[in-house]
């Protein structure tokens, strides 16, 4: 027989488990949503990543709680500089992309 401490252990190893695999999935539409905003601009969407600096609680347009999560990246115009945008997921959808001011030289 399995008692309470033990299961209260596994649900919270297993929703551990579940967080971390939806962190995962939320990552990499973050990452494509900062490569599609990257080539929308015609700039470089450098190292091929984003990474996380924000997490908080907000309400969806449903009025549910999610987790708004914000992620950085960085990109170029010229590829001799490194300019920052951010990319702000709520719950698992983009709510939006922002990219620091920069100009394209001819």
């Amino acid at each position: 027989m399995v008692d309470f401490a033990s299961l209260l252990l596994l649900a919270v190893l297993g929703l551990g488990f579940w967080f971390w695999l939806h962190s995962i999935r939320i990552l990499e539409i973050a990452r494509a949503a900062g490569r599609q905003a990257c080539d929308r601009m015609d700039v470089q969407f450098l190292d091929d990543t984003v990474a996380s600096t924000k997490l908080a609680l907000a309400r969806n347009a449903y009025g549910r709680r999610v987790l708004r999560r914000t992620y950085r990246f960085e990109f170029s115009e010229t590829g001799n500089s490194r300019r920052e945008g951010k990319v702000v997921m709520l719950g698992d959808r983009v709510e939006r992309v922002a990219m620091e001011p920069y100009q394209i030289l001819d």
